[in-house]
């Protein structure tokens, strides 16, 4: 058998501490992850490892790095997987919201459960060791530059939404300012995951002031964010924002893009509910 190179014995061992953190999640860093143990699994001795880093601590901070680095899909691959059929089939504005913020990792009960699960344990176990403190510049530019890997993947995300919908950021706001504002309300519940604090769910009935049908609370503070920071792209004889046809009307639905003539309002008068355009 070939004898492994010092880069491949590196990657082993590494891959085996992840596979540990997977197992055992994250404390405060990476330190319960022993190079010991790691050496046992891997059948290696100590010397293997002591070739390649001076110290357990060398090895840990490491591992922390290859953590944050580690990706198994593109970050807007699940939400994108969630809306695509029902953009296609013409869903309104509030079942597309429904569907992506869904695939957040909202409940540490179901983390391990349906598409990209492993994406979504990967995600937390970084977003464990970015909250516990980067205590290297090295681990401060990884943790950076994945945040602003999400952050340009959910902006292109978002702007095509915008675009299917018929919608644009009120001013001053940037795209980028809505994704940061996501960001920061998507990995707040996340840590909320991670503590074991279970996320609410609402079921909420017509005669209610708020959107009609079964919502995390996660997907009614999307629905709200969006309303204060996008308007629609087009003129109208009225203030069609989502603030003001989907938030502050509680009862309506979406509107649609306006159409010409009689096929802007139905027969009592109420905004036809929003559609993507059809291909």
């Amino acid at each position: 058998m070939r004898r492994r190179t010092g880069e491949e014995t590196r990657q082993l061992l590494l891959s085996i501490g992840l596979d540990m953190l997977f197992e055992r999640g994250a404390a405060i860093g990476v330190e319960h992850i022993r190079l010991q143990e790691v050496l046992r699994r891997a059948g290696l001795t100590t010397g293997a490892a002591y070739r390649l880093w001076a110290d357990q601590t060398e090895y840990q901070h490491d591992l922390a790095l290859a953590m944050l680095r580690l990706r198994f899909a593109d970050p807007i691959e699940n939400a994108t997987a969630a809306v695509e059929q029902l953009m296609e089939d013409g869903a309104d504005v509030d079942t597309i919201i429904r569907a992506a913020s869904g695939t957040h990792a909202l409940d540490s009960e179901r983390r391990g459960e349906g598409r990209g699960s492993r994406d979504t344990e990967a995600f937390l176990l970084a977003l464990a060791l970015r909250a516990s403190g980067a205590t290297t510049p090295e681990l401060r530019a990884a943790s950076r530059e994945r945040h602003e890997e999400s952050v340009e993947g959910f902006s292109r995300f978002y702007e095509r939404l915008m675009k299917a919908y018929g919608y644009r950021m009120k001013t001053p706001y940037t795209v980028r300012d809505f994704t940061e504002a996501m960001a920061a309300l998507g990995e707040g519940f996340a840590i909320h995951a991670l503590e074991g604090i279970e996320h609410p769910r609402l079921d909420i009935a017509v005669d209610d002031e708020a959107p009609t049908g079964r919502w995390s609370l996660f997907g009614l503070a999307v629905r709200a964010l969006a309303a204060r920071f996008m308007t629609r792209d087009v003129p109208t004889t009225s203030d069609e924002s989502p603030e003001a046809t989907a938030a502050d009307d509680s009862n309506a639905e979406t509107p649609a893009a306006p159409r010409s003539g009689a096929d802007d309002a139905d027969s009592r008068g109420r905004r036809a509910p929003l559609r993507s355009p059809s291909r």
